[in-house]
This record gives structure tokens, C-alpha cells and sequence, in this order.
């Protein structure tokens, strides 16, 4: 059964379910997940409404090529208004969620409204069905899978909340196929909002391709490609906690909430001794060819038994050497309880590392940690902190709001060492050591992490990267991360890349971090799997036009250049580890960096809001003339 490409809407307050079809000009725009995703929020989702109100919608969108078998494209986009920033959020997932829904015959799925009681969405191909959620709700991540899989089979495929979703956590995510979480800015809180507990999927059918003979050929081109490209390897041997010596070396990890970017006692926690030591299986998402996530058991200590997906790189440098701890027990535990309670690792960890801060300086004291000794290092206090923030108990209550909420609460300077942009806890990179980076970070529409410029390759540490930059700026030379030169041409071109891949539902490491899936093979794919004929250039011309789109939903929001930044630490605390000659980054480096790149962009310099004629060479005219009369294009 080959079924046509529909977008699915649910509405929870009335009750009722429709289909849509996306038409060819809407595929040729905006491809696929992502992109369409970012259409759709802008159309359905009105100018200052409560991220947590029912106004607000939660739209799952499978990679355009997810379950056609083109390696790593089985990941999905979740996107809303985001609950910690008030602003554009896109969250993506691996695993094998998006890649069923594909299978039940659908694209997208848009949640609508919120139910009075918990329930959860049955999708079976044509049959959708809302139904109770009752002996659901209250149950974590693991529990909830496990008792949807023993009522409608072993083959269902589940999105979910746990815990922290139900709370309203600001940092809860959805969790896909147990382990797998699209994390960042609280999508779980909205799903929470919306009393949806789960997201059930079995599909029947098939995805055909309009050009199969085609498309395999330049599968297996990618497949080649990836394959050759010298940091494979090391991905599939060590995961992403591969990365935690050369970081060190390059003295790029942030370490002890951003004090320092380097710790002799990163040798500890590394992806080699994971590997060693804890690692049972190596785990791939749909489709994948490089099996970069872990799956780790504890068999020993306080906290035997404790087993979970990860830990991945973010997360030994949030719940790790962010908060000074450098035993792995905790760190597992810590991971464990986030996947189950279904939580942000990156959020957690920064926001625990702030408190720390915070009961180093006398801002909090024992009487607000009921007794808890916030002290570096102390992983037990970490594992309860992640317990707490979960169930919004204690100190936990606040920490759940995010960083930059609980520094505004506290006071006493103390988000001078709140280390996040827009309102999102920063990624674990020390951007003081990496200027594209910095200003990726800077203008990243969701806030202050890697996920939507991946900039990588600036390091230079494979030849393939130095070569990426070479063809980007003309000289391998700029494959520097101290120079503020051609940073905003790095930027754009990896934020174009990004967009695509996310669109097509490929991982990034195979376009962003290792280059086998160029833009020009993403380019004859899409031709091939759709009959839309694509080059690439103009493929990344549908990815810029998907940042702009994304741009525009923040200026419509009322952001402007001041809200693209970096944590003051990071702007005017320079890192007592630097190498010498290093670049400093202060806001005249960072400024000087966001002009050219607004400038590359053709968005005003001094607002940050795209150009009129920027959005209409996009086709974006309807998005200008809505920015025009809310005041917020500025006259030609």
C-alpha cells in the first residue's frame, strides 16, 4: 500500500481529526520535516500566545526521506513555540518514530488545542484515535513504552513524556523510541500542557520513490562517501563522548559552569573509557550506518543496575565535568533518571551547575537546598538535583524553570554566570576558544547550542574538514576557530546545510560534522525520491529560506539584534586557560562578527529583521507583508 504525502491534524479540545495534502509547491519550498514544519507554526500559530496555552501547536515531522534507506535519514522535527524562550523552537530526534508515521502513510502530524484529561493519539494508517491516557499518566519514559507495546503490540513505535513533561518542566523533552529525545526548549512541557502522554504509530505501508534506480545510486555514493571519511571510525568506535580529549586538547570544553574549557581529569570521563568499561551495545537509528549512540549498564556501587541510551557528549560535560564531578556512577544515574523522567541533559546539568555556583558565592544556602550540599563534585547532590528539578520538589521547583528564570529570581548578579542565550542553557562548547561557534550560537533562533549550526568543522581536525572550509571561504587557512575572518560565511553556509539536512531527516554528522552526504547528493536525492528537480543550489537556497522563515517568527515575536548575544561570562570573563594569541571574545569581536553576517544575510544591521526584498527573492511575501503591518520590516 503506497499512500500519498498528508499532513495529519489532531485536535485535542474538540476531539477531532482531519487530513491535508502538501501540495508540490509547498515540497519544492520548504522539502520536507523541518522546513514544512517551520511553515506550518508560522501559519497556524498566532503572535503572543502562551507557549503552554492550547493556542499553541505541537507539529511532528518525519524526515522527507525517513524509510527510504539512504544511510542515517530516519530522524524526526518537533516543533512549537518554546516554553523556555517564548520563541521559534525546533527540536529533532533519531531513532525509529518518524520513520512509522512515514509508514502509516504521513508526513506530519499537527497537534492542536489540549484535552481535559491524559490521553494519547493511536495511529494505525487510517485509523486515528484519541484515546485515555489515565493509567498512563504518572509513569515514566520506560514504563509508559513498555505498557503501550503490551497493549498494541512489540512493533508499535512511541513518542512520550515522562515525568518532567507532566510537570511542565521547561527543559522536558519528547522521547522517541525510549532513548532517543528530541530535548531542547521544553517540548515536553508543551505535550504536557496538552495532558498528551504518548504518541502510539504502527504503519502498513509502503514509500515510493519516483526514481528508485536513481536513488540507489546515489545512496550508495553517500554510503561511499561516509564510509571514506576519516572520522567514521572513531564515531561508531566511541559515540559523540569520542570528542572529549581533542575538545580538552583544544582546551573547548566548558568545564565547572564555563570557568575554564580544559581539566586534566577529562581523561576520566571519556568516550574511550565508557567504551571500556561500561559500554553493552552499540546502538544505531533508522537506517543508520555508523552506530554512534551507546547503550551502558552499571553493574557496580550505589547504583548497580542502572542502564539507559548515552551517555552521549553533552551530557558527560553537563551532568560531568560542569559540575565538577568525574565519577562515572553518577554520571550514569544522572543520565538514566533524565532519559526516564524525560529531561534535557544539557538544560539539567547547566541549570545544577549555576546552583552550585550560586551556594559557592553564599546566593543560595543550605535553607534553600533543604540541606543539600551544592558543592562541586558532590555527584549525589547532582543524581537529587535532577530528581527534584523532575518532580518540581525543593530547590528543584525553581531550577525547573531554567536558568535564566531562576537567576532573575534569585538575583544578586548571579545571571552574570547564568550561561545561556534567549532564554536556552548553552551547549557545552567554551565559545571563547571558537568564533564560529560564538556567533552560531549567537544567532541561533532557538537559543545558544549547536543543533542549528553545526560548526565543526572550523576546528579543522580532519582533512575533510579542512577542505569543507577551504571550499567555503577559499583558504584552509581559515580552518582557525581564534579567527573572526569568514566566521559568518562558515556560519551561513552550515546553517543552509543544517536546514536541508534536517528537512530530508538526515543525522548531521553525516553532512555537518562527517561530509559523505554533500548538498548536492541531498539535492539528486530529493529529485529522485519526489520527481521535483532540485540542483544544489538550489536546495540550499530552500534551506536559507527556512532559516528566514524561522528568523521571522522571532521578529514577529518581537526579537531583535539584542537578543542575538552571548552569556556575559563568556563576553567578558576571559578563559584563564586560552592559548596564547588566541582571540578574546568580547561584544565588539561578537558584533563585528554579527554584522557581517546579518550583512551576508541582507537583514538590517542595526535590527536584525530580514529585508523585504531578502524575503520576497525567497517567495516569502506573505511572511513580509505580515512583518509590514505588525511594523517590523523596515521601509525599503
Amino acid at each position: 500500500m503506497t499512500k500519498a504525502k498528508v499532513i495529519l491534524h489532531v485536535d485535542l479540545s474538540e476531539g477531532r481529526t482531519w487530513t491535508e495534502p502538501i501540495s508540490k509547491e509547498l515540497e519544492a519550498a520548504f522539502l520536507g520535516s523541518r522546513g514544512i514544519n517551520a511553515k506550518l507554526l508560522w501559519d497556524l500559530v498566532k503572535p503572543g500566545i502562551d507557549p503552554l496555552g492550547p493556542e499553541n501547536v505541537l507539529i511532528f515531522g518525519a524526515g522527507k526521506l525517513s524509510g527510504t534507506g539512504a544511510p542515517s535519514s530516519g530522524r524526526t522535527t518537533i516543533t512549537c513555540k518554546s516554553p523556555a524562550t517564548g520563541l521559534y523552537l525546533k527540536a529533532n530526534s533519531g531513532g525509529h518514530w518518524g520513520t512509522e508515521l512515514r509508514y502509516a502513510g504521513y508526513d506530519h502530524l499537527v497537534v492542536h488545542g489540549a484535552a481535559a484529561r491524559p490521553v494519547y493519539i493511536y495511529i494505525e494508517d487510517d485509523r486515528v484515535e484519541v484515546r485515555s491516557a489515565a493509567h498512563l499518566w504518572g509513569k515514566d519514559v520506560r514504563e509508559t513504552t513498555r505498557i503501550l507495546r503490551e497493549e498494541l503490540g512489540e512493533e508499535i513505535e512511541v513518542a512520550c513524556i515522562g515525568q518532567a513533561g507532566e510537570n511542565l518542566v521547561k527543559m522536558a523533552g519528547v522521547m522517541c523510541s525510549i532513548y532517543n529525545t528530541a530535548a531542547r526548549g521544553g517540548g515536553g512541557a508543551v505535550m504536557g500542557s496538552k495532558k498528551l502522554k504518548a504518541i502510539a504509530v504502527k504503519g502498513s505501508g509502503e514509500i515510493a520513490l519516483k526514481d528508485p534506480v536513481t536513488y540507489w545510486k546515489v545512496v550508495q555514493e553517500c554510503v561511499k562517501g561516509l564510509l571514506a571519511d576519516s572520522g567514521s571510525s572513531g564515531l561508531h568506535a566511541y559515540g559523540t563522548s569520542g570528542s572529549v580529549l581533542p575538545l580538552n586538547e583544544l582546551r573547548g570544553f566548558a568545564v565547572d559552569n564555563w570557568r575554564r574549557g580544559s581539566h586534566p581529569n577529562l581523561e576520566k570521563i571519556s568516550g574511550q573509557i565508557l567504551a571500556e568499561r561500561y559500554l553493552k551495545r552499540k546502538v544505531g537509528c533508522n537506517s543508520c550506518i555508523l552506530g554512534c549512540h551507546r547503550y551502558t549498564e552499571l553493574d557496580h556501587g550505589k547504583y548497580a543496575g542502572c542502564y539507559s541510551g548515552g551517555p552521549e557528549l553533552e551530557t558527560l560535560g553537563s551532568l560531568g565535568c560542569g559540575c565538577g564531578v568525574y565519577e562515572w556512577e553518577y554520571i550514569l544515574k544522572g543520565n538514566e533518571l533524565c532519559n526516564l523522567y524525560g529531561m534535557d541533559t544539557i538544560s539539567v546539568g547547566n541549570v545544577i551547575a549555576w546552583a552550585m555556583e550560586c551556594y559557592e558565592r553564599g546566593v543560595l544556602t543550605k535553607k534553600d537546598t533543604g540541606g543539600l550540599e551544592l558543592t562541586w563534585g558532590n555527584g549525589e547532590a547532582v543524581v537529587e538535583m535532577v530528581r527534584q528539578i523532575a518532580f518540581r520538589e525543593g530547590l528543584g521547583n525553581l531550577l525547573a524553570e531554567g536558568v535564566r528564570r531562576a537567576a532573575q529570581q534569585v538575583g544578586q548578579d548571579s545571571w552574570k554566570w547564568a550561561i545561556e542565550v534567549k532564554g536556552l542553557e548553552q551547549s557545552r562548547v567554551d565559545t571563547r576558544k571558537a568564533m564560529a561557534y560564538a556567533l552560531a550560537f549567537a544567532v541561533n533562533p532557538r537559543g545558544a547550542d549547536h543543533l542549528h549550526t553545526e560548526t565543526f568543522a572550523e576546528f579543522g581536525l580532519s582533512p575533510e574538514a579542512r577542505a569543507i572550509i577551504k571550499d567555503i571561504t577559499g583558504d584552509e587557512k581559515y580552518a582557525n576557530p581564534y579567527l573572526t575572518e569568514k566566521r559568518a560565511e562558515i556560519v551561513r553556509r552550515h546553517e543552509d546545510c543544517y536546514a536541508v539536512t534536517d528537512s530530508l531527516g538526515f543525522c548531521a554528522f553525516t553532512t555537518t560534522a562527517l561530509f559523505g552526504v554533500t548538498p548536492d547528493r541531498m539535492a539528486r536525492l530529493f529529485a529522485a525520491a519526489t520527481g521535483l528537480e532540485m540542483s544544489e543550489d538550489e536546495i540550499m537556497k530552500a534551506g536559507r529560506r527556512i532559516v528566514n522563515i524561522e528568523k521571522a517568527f522571532n521578529v514577529r515575536e518581537g526579537a531583535t539584534r539584542q537578543d542575538d548575544t552571548a552569556p556575559w561570562r563568556l563576553l567578558n570573563e576571559p578563559a584563564p586557560d586560552l592559548p596564547e594569541g588566541a582571540t578574546v571574545l568580547s561584544q565588539e569581536k561578537l558584533d563585528e562578527m554579527l554584522d557581517a553576517y546579518y550583512t551576508l544575510h541582507n537583514w538590517d544591521p542595526k535590527t536584525s529583521w530580514p529585508k523585504r526584498e531578502t524575503l520576497v527573492e525567497l517567495g516569502l511575501d506573505g511572511v513580509a507583508r505580515e512583518l509590514e503591518a505588525m511594523g517590523r520590516l523596515l521601509p525599503e
